[in-house]
Formats: C-alpha cells, structure tokens, sequence
C-alpha cells in the first residue's frame, strides 16, 4: 500500500525449530523461542526479560514507531479529541449504604479514580483513596477495586503494580485514613468483608497464577496464618468469592465455561464448613443472590439453556428444594437479577435487545423497562442495599451519551439523576445508528449495528471500521462511545458485528460459535463485511477490521480466510496461537479454557479441530492487507509471544507489501495502559493507523 512505501526494513526473528509430536501428528514451531522459558518469574519482575527477545520486541516497536512517524501530528490531535470529550472533573452520583453515600470522581488532569464518601444526612465529603496518589511513582498502576467493612470503619483497596494480574490487597481504616502495616500480596484480587469487619476472604492464586483457594485474612495477622475456607484441586476451573448485599452470606463460585459450583457460608463464622448448593455437573451453570430466607438461583438446569430463576431455602438450598419462580422462555436469555425486600429484577435479552423486568415478590405482577431506540444498551449500575424499593440502571446507544436513572420499583418513576456530558460538545442529531442484518453462509442473519455521521454519503466511498469479538457468549453492546465519534466526524461507517460466540441473539448464538463449531464467528465476521459492501456503505478494500483478545484470534483468522474482504487489520492482545497455548497446561488459564475451545491434550479430534483455524498454524503464501498486532509484555492472559510469532510468520509467509507492524507495550498487561488518558494514547495510535491506510489522515 503505498502510504507505507518507505518503510524501512523490518525485524528479523531467527528461526529455531522446535518439533514436538502428539496423537501421532507432529508440529513444527520456528519462532517458539520468543516465549521466555522464565516467563513466570518475568510476569512478577520484567526486568528478568531473556535480552535476546527484549532487544527483538524493542526492534518491533522501534519499527512501527519509523512506520507510523507521519502520524504523530495526527495522534496529538486525535488524542486531544478523545480527551476533550471527557468531563476530566467528573464524578459519579454516589451511591446510598447505611449511614453513608459512597462514589468515585477524577480530578482535571487525573490518570486514576478518587474513592469518597458523604453522610446520608449531610456534611462534608470525606476523601477515602487518591488513586493518583497511590499510583505514584509505578509505570503501571491498576486500583482493581474497593470493598469498605459492614460497619463502615475499614475499607479493602486491591491493586496490581506489574499488569500481571497478581493483586495486592490493603486495608484502610477510614477514620485515620491510614493503612493497616500488613498486606496480602498474590491475590486473585476478589475479597469479600466478614460480618464483624475484623477479616475478609480472598482467593489465593498458585504459581501457575491459578486461583485455587479460598482463604480468610484476620486483621493484624500474618499472610502466612490465614485459613483455608476451601481449596480446588481441579486445574481446569477458575474460583472467586463475593458477599451477599445483607452482609450475611459469602458465596463461593467455582466455574469454567460451561459449568459452576457454588458454596455458601455464613458470613460471621470464619470456622464453618462451606455448604455445596448444587455439584457440578457438566453444562449446569447457575448463580446465586440473597432474598432473605431465600437464595435466588439463576440457573440453565433441565434443559433451560435460555436460562430460568428458581428459589430454594437458605437453610437447605440444594437443587431437591429448588421451585421455579421465572420459567425458561426459548430465545428470551435471562443475563442477570437481582433480589431486593419487595423486588426482584433482572435483565434479560431478546430479539438482541435488552430490558429489565421487574417482579412483586408477594404479588407476583411484572412490569418491565424498554427503551424505543433501533439499537441501545443498558445496565445494572448495582445496589448496595437490599431494603429499597429503587434500583440504579443506566441507558444509551450509540448517538445517546450514557444516562443514569434511579427508578422506583413500586411507584415506577423515573428519575434522571445524570447524563454524561460531552465538553466538546455533541448533537446526536448529527448521527445515524442503525442495526442491518447479514445473510450469513448457512441461511442466518448476523446483526450488525452501525453508527455514522448524517453527512456521510453511503454511495461505497466511507471507509469503515468492523469490529468483532464472538467468544465466550459476551455480547458487544451498541453504547455510546466518545472515542469512535474521531472516526465517524472524519466520514468513517464504524460498525459492530455480532456474530456467533456472543450471545446477542440468546444461549443458542453462543454454542453456535464455539467448539467445533467456532468456524461460524468467522464466516459470520466475513458475511457482515460483504453485506455492507453488497449495501454500499463502504468497499472490501476500505474496511478495517478491528477486535481484541479473543476477537483478535478472530482478526487472525479472517486474514487468513478472506485477506481480499478487508483494506487493514486492527488485532490487540490478539490470541493467535491457539494450538500450542491449548497444548501448555502450565499456562494460566489453558485447563479453564478447554471447555470453550475443546482440550488437544486429550483428544486428537480437537487437536485437529483447533489446528484447523489457529491463526498463527494458517498463515499461508499469500498477500495479506496491512496489520497492527499490539500486546503487553505482562499479559498472563494472552502471553506477548502469540502476537511476536505471529507477526514473524506472517513477514515470512506474506507475498504482498503490505507491512505487519507490532506494538508491545513493556510496561502493561492484557488491558494496556492502565491511566485513563494513557489509554486514550494507544486508542489514539489504533485511530491513526486506520485513517492512515485508508487515506484519511
């Protein structure tokens, strides 16, 4: 493409193979050598990096940083866009618990989230955590989340300092605001309070970065005294522990993809033995939430693969006592409830649109949440108090800025409390969303929502930015994004396809996508680019196919499929190296991974399966368009060599001249930067390249 013709010569990753055989089916790996055989050691401290592969990924970055000089003016300029239109002294409407109302708010020019409090009644506002301060002096700083005690005295803060995902856990006591000396390091970074506020639970990880137990933290005491509430010996399932809204309960979760367990102790008594609600069982999935003398479950059993709610006793609530409060409706998908004194709510999802219902629990009438718009997206926004008869939710799509609501589950009012405000301004008057439907290859329609300036002539000039993701049943939400209005002001279709392996069209859309069945995320992301070229909203040629992690597997393989349907490729933290992560059980999460995309170890069916469409195992002799990969050296999710290798084999195997350009941020993990305007900088770079090789800068 000729916006890179002087490129200069780009790194050259020597070629080690390396040869190993399984099922009588031998593979051949050049470039394995890029993964550091001390990559578990690495993730803690980076500075013990092999030299060799540091001064290999500093040529990839020094590359693509020559290859994309003449956007730096270009990247100021979107970065100051993208930053105008955040309120920088922006605050949250907090949040009512007890005595007190609890929020988050930025400071002008603040990378990191400030936590406060205020009376209920009135008063001053008490200032609880200074993310910024605390991220002070760290190249990376992640404030993972805060917890303050049942009697509001203390409150957890949990960081990760390395973008390892190995969280540190510390108390502070809200009255001093000092920091208790002690703290908990190599967390999985979920803690939950016990009643009395005098020690917390928290999941352990293993030195596989596993979590695999539950512990209990008594405050002034040692890490190595705490006590083990509950220990998984099974590899292949993640854990974590939450509390109940009334304080009274701490839940226990054990899940892969397609499976839970859960137990459920009481919530003042550290020594008690966690009870089991339902064993798992292969394809059960179900959660809990506190409703008094009752136990709410969300769950798939007898056949609701759409999703059903059922209630059991707290005292005893095994399955045998589980009765149906919500029945199972095909193509309705229950996502979430919630139980409240006088309430229950939950969201569901049909026809790919959301809404929340909302259910009398003595009277048993319904009542339910909708919005008009073609496309839109709401939430929970969470409660912490369980005797309300208000819930917190919030609603936009992609031409409305987010609004938060209050609504009154009784009287049904509904109160505007926010709407994110736009200082650069916005008229959504000015913008088009629409959602068209793709013929897919096997007779569906794949949903494809898009958003694009008024102005924009549909006549197959617009370029057009197609993101997809498609793995793990998470559907993409069409919600307003400030960061892509750069894109679509500058005459960009930017479009969402919600293809299968999400669950936009319910459970079914899911299954359809994984497994053996994974191929269709891939043709669906295909169709949805045809149809919008067959419609004249844009050109194979001008399309910039965007996803990460999991989506960006999805990058790899359409690539690899259809190179011709797309002008460029976006892939962040992409998970191309499918076969040989699914092959190495030391890996973090290869053995919870194996339900979603079937285990090589054990079964040559799968092996082949996967080896079908690993991204990295395809690459072929052929012209590829114009790809940026981009990583963080400390991802314990997808490793930084899946993108390293397969940006070498794609040099390799590429006919065209097309440059493969890879950006590896040595300081971040999977998420990248961890500040809020940091982040902006690389959506920036992403931005610049796309309106670069589409010729719009």
């Amino acid at each position: 493409m000729a916006v890179f013709d002087t490129l200069p010569t780009p790194p050259h990753a020597d070629k080690r193979p390396v040869s190993a055989a399984i099922h009588g089916i031998t593979r051949t790996d050049p470039y394995g050598w890029l993964r550091d055989d001390n990559w578990q050691a690495m993730f803690k401290d980076p500075t013990l990096l092999d030299p060799a592969i540091r001064a290999h990924l500093e040529a990839e970055n020094a590359y693509q940083q020559a290859a994309m000089a003449d956007t730096a003016g270009l990247q100021k300029t979107l970065f100051a866009e993208m930053r105008g239109r955040i309120k920088e002294d922006d605050s949250s409407v907090p949040s009512p618990d007890g005595p007190w109302r609890y929020g988050v708010r930025y400071v002008t020019g603040g990378e990191q989230p400030l936590h406060f409090r205020e009376p209920l009644t009135g008063g001053d506002e008490q200032l609880l955590l200074d993310g910024d301060h605390e991220a002070h002096g760290f190249d990376y700083f992640r404030l993972a989340g805060t917890d303050h005690s049942p009697d509001h005295s203390r409150m957890l803060w949990v960081y990760d300092d390395k973008g390892s995902e190995f969280f540190t856990i510390k108390v502070r006591d809200l009255d001093t605001g000092a920091d208790h000396e002690e703290t908990v390091a190599n967390t999985g970074g979920g803690a939950a309070w016990g009643a009395d506020s005098q020690g917390f639970y928290y999941t352990a990880v293993d030195d596989n970065h596993r979590p695999n137990k539950i512990l209990y933290h008594r405050l002034g005491t040692e890490q190595s005294a705490d006590l083990t509430i509950h220990e998984e010996t099974d590899s292949g399932f993640f854990m974590g522990v939450h509390g109940s809204r009334l304080d009274d309960y701490i839940f226990i979760g054990i899940n892969d993809h397609e499976t839970t367990e859960m137990w459920v102790l009481p919530a003042n008594d550290p020594s008690a033995k966690p009870k089991l609600v339902a064993p798992r069982k292969t394809g059960l999935e179900y959660s809990l939430s506190e409703g008094g003398d009752v136990f709410f479950i969300l769950t798939n059993a007898d056949g609701a693969k759409d999703f059903k709610i059922m209630q059991a006793p707290v005292s005893d609530p095994a399955p045998k006592n589980w009765t149906e409060v919500v029945p199972h409706k095909p193509g309705r998908l229950i996502l979430a409830e919630s139980a409240f004194a006088n309430h229950l709510v939950w969201m569901e999802r049909e026809n790919g649109l959301p809404r929340i219902v909302i259910r009398d629990r003595t009277s048993g009438e319904e009542h339910a949440i909708a919005f008009d718009e073609e496309a839109f997206s709401l939430g929970f926004h969470g409660s912490m108090e369980y005797d309300t008869e208000v819930v917190r939710f919030t609603y936009s799509s992609m031409t409305t800025p987010t609004q938060l609501y209050d609504y009154n589950l009784r009287t049904r009012e509904r109160t505007l409390l926010k709407q994110e405000t736009v200082p650069s301004g916005h008229n959504p008057d000015d913008y088009v969303t629409r959602r068209v439907m793709a013929p897919a290859h096997d007779g569906e329609s794949v949903p494809v929502t898009l958003l694009y300036h008024r102005d924009t002539p549909l006549d197959g000039t617009a370029p057009c930015l197609l993101y997809g993701y498609g793995s793990y049943g998470i559907a993409i939400p069409a919600s307003f994004n400030t960061n892509c209005l750069s894109l679509v002001d500058r005459g960009f279709v930017y479009a969402i396809a919600h293809v299968r392996g999400g669950k936009e069209k319910g459970f079914g859309w899911y299954e359809a996508g994984k497994r053996e069945h994974k191929a269709n995320t891939f043709r669906d992301f295909i169709s949805a680019a045809k149809h919008l070229v067959e419609q004249n909203f844009t050109r194979h040629e001008r399309i910039v196919a965007q996803g990460g992690s999991a989506g960006g597997m999805l990058m790899g393989a359409v690539a690899n499929m259809a190179a011709s349907c797309f002008g460029a490729i976006i892939a962040a933290v992409p998970f191309v190296d499918v076969l040989n992560t699914m092959l190495d059980d030391t890996l973090p999460l290869t053995p919870p991974e194996w339900p979603e995309w079937g285990n090589p170890v054990a079964s040559e069916r799968d092996y082949r399966m996967i080896a079908s469409y690993s991204p990295y195992d395809n690459v072929s002799r052929q012209a590829y368009p114009p790809i940026l990969a981009i990583s963080g050296l400390t991802d314990p999710r997808v490793t930084y060599w899946e993108p390293a290798k397969w940006v070498a084999r794609l040099r390799e195997m590429g006919t065209g001249n097309a440059p493969v350009l890879f950006k590896i941020n040595m300081a971040a993990g999977h998420g990248g930067a961890s500040g809020r305007f940091q982040r902006l900088e690389e959506i920036a770079f992403e931005y610049a390249f796309a309106l670069k090789v589409t010729g719009r800068m």
